[in-house]
């Protein structure tokens, strides 16, 4: 099999490479040559890579930029994938300036031990002799990783200390819940068999997430949710759900570091399978589109129907392409109506095509009269809606289940004309309410 670096294509390193860079999260490598020297992780590529060229640098990393002439980097969905996939590349590949750490310290590992009540720990070192269930790492950057792991022990709440005579400290705050120490010292054996069972069931969950297997432990999590939900056992399904919840938060979407390493252009790869599977639905809405490259969608934010905004996002290829978002207050007196509000819009961005650009397709979070509200101001441009509960898309007045891949795109579009709406609302609302209490 073909070694990963030797499939990256390799940049060369010139005072217009960083042009050129995408703005997502994932992992970047520094090569001299063919060696890789250096790798990192970025939440967004471009300004991560681009500071090494426009910042005073330490000695150290200067060193390292003089002796890179090339660089290659992998785009990744998360914060954490690229973190994992980091600390994988770095021990597959050792590169020297990963190697030779800051201030000479040795990089962190994250360690779980191999006891009857195992323990996720960090260290500096990984001992031949000590018997661990399993071992992450290097990471180079602790902060990155002490953050990841505070996270997961929300969700997934674990040990780190040997067993005493009482709980521990954070057990009184559900970080070490159920607490080692306090199964230990039950004394009615069903419901320490009970505990033993919810313990070992959370580290199993983190080893998962942090082999990257994220979506196989949201399944497990469904399937216990429901069976909780059938035995009339709410309260438990609810903290179940909230598991689920803070898992979607750091993970989503969930694609294992395995895949990655098979095929570094696997981001790009995904977006495209996402536009040809939303087309493919659209076509069986009898709505044929030859081509998805750009892409719009609209929301609409307001307080009681006062104070209304509606947002634009674009999406290029499947990617957000912030430099075609756009903000618009609405400026009716009455904004109450979603229907209204969106008439207004679709007439505001009418008068901007020229300028702005011609999308291929328009989404408008809604239902049918979302829709039409729509379509009675911009023609010859296809436009659908998008719902909830369940995810559906609206072509024309044919109701379509959003799945997989397309439900992946369509929600990560609609997400974000949400926030972008909300964001620009609440702007508007504090300067508002600063006004106020000034006069």
């Amino acid at each position: 099999m073909q070694d990963l670096l030797e499939k990256l294509p390799k940049i060369k390193i010139v005072p217009e490479t960083k042009r050129e860079l995408p703005q997502t999260p994932g992992i970047y490598i520094f090569f001299n040559d063919l060696v890789p020297i250096y790798i990192g992780k970025a939440v967004n590529l471009k300004r991560r890579i681009s500071s090494y060229f426009d910042l005073e640098l330490e000695p150290k990393t200067a060193r390292m930029i003089n002796e890179a002439n090339y660089l290659s980097y992998i785009k990744v969905t998360s914060e954490l994938e690229s973190l994992l996939l980091e600390a994988r590349l770095i021990r597959k590949y050792m590169p020297r300036y990963n190697v030779v750490a800051k201030d000479d310290k040795h990089p962190l590992y994250i360690r779980i031990t191999k006891e009857k009540y195992p323990r996720i720990i960090t260290a500096r070192k990984i001992e031949e002799t000590e018997k661990n269930l399993a071992f992450y790492g290097p990471f180079p950057s602790s902060r990155s990783i002490y953050t990841t792991l505070r996270i997961l022990r929300r969700i997934f709440p674990y040990s780190d200390h040997k067993l005493g005579n009482r709980p521990c400290l954070y057990s009184h705050i559900g970080l070490c819940n159920p607490c080692p120490s306090e199964i230990s010292n039950t004394k009615d054996q069903k419901v320490k068999m009970e505990l033993q069972k919810q313990y070992k069931k959370n580290i199993s969950r983190v080893i998962l997430v942090l082999s990257g297997k994220f979506d196989g432990v949201r399944k497990d999590l469904q399937k216990e949710m429901h069976t909780l939900s059938d035995e009339e056992n709410f309260e438990k399904a609810k903290l179940i759900r909230e598991q689920i919840a803070g898992l979607d938060y750091i993970t989503s979407p969930q694609i294992p570091t395995d895949f990655y390493v098979e095929n570094p252009n696997l981001y790009e790869d995904i977006r495209k399978k996402e536009l040809a599977e939303l087309k493919s639905l659209l076509k069986r809405g009898h709505l044929v589109i030859n081509k998805l490259n750009r892409i719009e969608c609209y929301d609409i934010a307001h307080l009681s129907g006062t104070n209304a905004t509606a947002s634009m996002v674009t999406f290029t290829n499947g990617e957000a392409d912030k430099n075609y978002y756009r903000h618009f207050k609405i400026r009716q007196e009455k904004g109450g109506s979603d229907t209204d509000s969106l008439k207004e819009v679709a007439k505001r961005r009418f008068k901007h095509l020229q300028d702005w650009g011609v999308p291929d397709l328009m989404i408008v979070d809604g239902g049918e009269g979302q829709v039409n509200a729509f379509k009675k101001e911009i023609r010859n441009i296809p436009i659908v809606g998008v719902a909830k509960h369940p995810d559906r898309l609206i072509v024309m007045d044919i109701k379509m289940k959003l799945e997989s891949l397309s439900l992946n795109l369509v929600s990560r579009m609609r997400d974000e004309a949400h926030r972008f709406a909300r964001r620009y609302h609440h702007n508007l609302i504090s300067k508002i309410y600063k006004n106020e209490i000034a006069v």
